[in-house]
């Protein structure tokens, strides 16, 4: 009994430290021997009370190498949905640092690219500043050096020069903004007579371009503007007494008048014409074909005059800005309303119209020239002398 028991206690340990093959090896020798003894049970075997306690143990074991297969696979597929579960969270955490390096890779790359524009624009800023600085420092360089040599290099007749100059261009000054030719022509004398006070040779040409613009400024037809300004003004000032035409009628019927016969069979006809004759001296009737044309109202008559008025306004503006059309325009229009609707048997009336038609032919119009060549030509003489002292000064001072 005590090697049984002992026997019993030993095996289950086997058991349990048996591999699955082993395991799978013993269940199959159990299942073979199970047949064999449902093949010998109807046969009595005297060994058959021993074996049943291995049999038992046989089974046990069995089961046991199942749990074990299924705890082993419970656990495989733990690890591995474990390990599922780890790498998924590995690669969110990659995918998370992948897009945040991404994120700060163009933050980066945004702050580089203000910071290189920002320096850019300070760079340029400051390159502009300091052309500027250099481009005063060199034009007052020049400045002083003009000065220095202007000083230095002054002769006593270039103030002839110089007052030559101010005198062309006083004279451009003149003709192009004042239209007065007749004084640009004074002033290009002067000039030209301070030219010829240097006896200079070298100044041939200078003299020969002023004589060509002193010759243009006199063939330039002078008109006279403050003349025909004020004659239109006293006409202006004349149409409010100018009389208005009365209702213009048509022409009447020439009629013959019938005088008596010595015939005495014509006692009626001539009775008539004596009647006729006789009534004639208190009522006479005259027929008129044709429309009538009535006499304007007193406000109409009124808006006559004030636009009369308006258009030789209009005249006289144009005289000075020298507009030909509308001058011309302006005049004959007004004297068509005065010929229309003012009565043309008065004399004023007769010498208004006169004076507007003369006025309208008259020309306010000239043609300038378009620039003098003295100007530039005195300043090229002007600029090449203070050049030619400018370097003469410099190369003293090297």
């Amino acid at each position: 009994m005590t090697s049984k028991n002992k026997n019993d206690h030993i095996e289950p340990e086997k058991e349990n430290t048996s591999t699955p093959e082993e395991v799978t090896q013993a269940a199959s020798e159990d299942t073979s021997a199970a047949d064999s003894t449902n093949e010998k049970q109807n046969q009595p075997d005297p060994v058959a009370e021993q074996k049943e306690p291995e049999e038992k143990q046989g089974k046990r074991g069995v089961k046991l190498g199942t749990v074990a297969i299924i705890l082993s696979l419970l656990f495989g597929g733990g690890l591995t949905f474990q390990m599922q579960q780890k790498d998924a969270e590995y690669q969110a955490q990659i995918n998370a640092l992948q897009a945040q390096l991404a994120q700060t890779q163009t933050s980066v790359q945004q702050d580089l690219a203000a910071t290189q524009k920002e320096a850019i624009a300070k760079a340029t800023e400051i390159t502009h500043r300091a052309e500027t600085v250099l481009q005063q420092q060199q034009k007052s360089i020049e400045s002083l050096q003009l000065a220095i040599a202007d000083v230095k290099g002054r002769r006593p007749n270039d103030w002839l020069l110089a007052e030559a100059d101010y005198l062309v261009k006083l004279a451009g000054r003149k003709l192009f903004l004042e239209h007065d030719a007749v004084s640009a022509t004074k002033l290009m004398e002067s000039a030209d007579q301070r030219i010829a006070a240097l006896n200079d040779p070298s100044l041939v040409p200078l003299r020969k371009a002023m004589a060509n613009d002193i010759t243009k400024l006199k063939t330039v037809p002078l008109v006279d503007r403050e003349g025909l300004v004020l004659r239109l003004t006293s006409l202006q000032q004349q149409v409010d007494q100018l009389p208005l035409a009365n209702a213009l009628l048509p022409e009447a019927q020439q009629v013959e008048a019938k005088k008596v016969s010595g015939d005495i069979y014509d006692w009626q006809d001539n009775l008539m014409t004596s009647l006729k004759d006789f009534s004639e001296n208190f009522i006479t009737f005259r027929t008129r074909d044709g429309n009538v044309i009535p006499l304007l109202s007193p406000q109409q008559h009124f808006y006559l005059k004030e636009n009369i008025k308006a258009k030789i306004e209009t005249a006289i503006k144009a005289v000075y800005v020298e507009q030909q059309d509308i001058y011309a325009t302006a005049l004959t229009t007004a004297d068509k309303w005065s010929s229309t609707f003012f009565n043309q048997d008065a004399n004023n009336v007769i010498e208004f119209n006169k004076a507007l038609e003369t006025l309208s032919k008259q020309n306010v119009q000239v043609d300038y020239p378009v620039k003098l060549e003295t100007q530039q030509q005195l300043a090229d003489v002007i600029r090449d002398r203070l050049r030619r002292e400018v370097t003469t000064l410099i190369t003293e001072e090297k």
